[in-house]
């Protein structure tokens, strides 16, 4: 697996707005922020642009994203936000220049797309807060400081509280993994996953209850599941009942899908669409040891 280097006080960063479309504030205070980090920013020309529910036309929030990914003076690339349209930029991107240098990509949610083509690829990415989540009433949130200290090299831990629901065993393997409704779109695609020696991490938000259970049950009839390392449950936000509840918890329902295996599984690891949401190295090489007393991950 190929790290990006770390970033550098001076560096050139870029901000880009590859889905949902995005008030203009909230980036431009983001890219402030990362200023006063230490990085010279560069926001895309069309980051606040709007097309329905995008930040502009598929082509030129693609291009946004390619200037970004070809210009080697750029060692880093935030998204401004998830949402929904990240897929559609990335079927218009050339990754070329990328790959002979690549650069930190970082995000979450839709930008799951980009963490699992380059996981596929061999090159690391982080999964991080965006721009709406670099403060809070006033007040950097510790992801966000977190995340500073990780793109610097400075890998921070992680206090991970015991679950009831916690299947103990010592793993390794490589983090894999996002949001679980982009994992389960990209299913039969080449962006899918190849589970073999990972260690999947998933997190969702409004979704219905019986849609996990179908999402968990499409990775499991499609040998995903039996062939992991070891699995990470992230946050699963404002899951929503149908009329008649459905009678498991989201960690019920993953608890019953991995049921039959024998690596070790974390929950209520705190990353996904909440505060405190920790960065993650996707494409790293971990190690989990999930023990009742309690659970240490660590990159290698």
């Amino acid at each position: 697996m190929k790290h990006p280097p770390y970033l550098l006080p001076g560096d050139k960063v870029a901000i880009v707005s590859p889905a949902g479309k995005i008030e203009q504030k909230i980036v431009e205070r983001g890219a402030e922020l990362l200023r006063q980090q230490g990085f010279r920013v560069e926001i895309g020309e069309h980051a606040f642009d709007e097309a329905g529910v995008y930040a502009g036309s598929d082509p030129v929030r693609s291009a946004d994203m390619q200037r970004a990914l070809d210009d080697q003076s750029v060692k880093a690339i935030f998204f401004s936000r998830g949402g929904y349209g990240s897929i559609r930029t990335h079927l218009h991107l050339n990754w070329s220049a990328f790959f002979k240098k690549p650069k930190w990509l970082i995000g979450f949610s839709d930008v799951t797309v980009f963490h699992a083509y380059l996981t596929n690829h061999k090159i690391a990415s982080l999964h991080g807060v965006m721009t709406a989540w670099f403060e809070k009433e006033g007040e950097l949130t510790g992801s966000f400081l977190q995340m500073m200290e990780l793109l610097k090299g400075n890998t921070p831990d992680y206090p991970v509280i015991p679950h009831e629901l916690n299947r103990n065993g010592v793993a390794s393997g490589i983090l894999t993994g996002g949001n679980l409704s982009i994992i389960q779109s990209l299913r039969g695609t080449p962006l899918d996953i190849s589970p073999k020696g990972k260690i999947l991490f998933i997190e969702d938000i409004d979704e219905h209850h019986y849609h996990l259970d179908r999402m968990m049950l499409n990775l499991k009839a499609g040998h995903v599941l039996e062939r992991l390392s070891g699995l990470i449950v992230g946050y699963f936000t404002e899951i929503k009942d149908g009329e008649t509840p459905y009678g498991k918890t989201p960690y019920e329902i993953v608890s019953e899908a991995v049921a039959p295996y024998h690596y070790p599984v974390v929950y209520g690891f705190q990353a996904g669409h909440e505060l405190p949401n920790y960065p993650l190295i996707m494409g790293a090489r971990i190690t989990m040891d999930v023990t009742k007393e309690g659970v240490i991950i660590r990159k290698l």
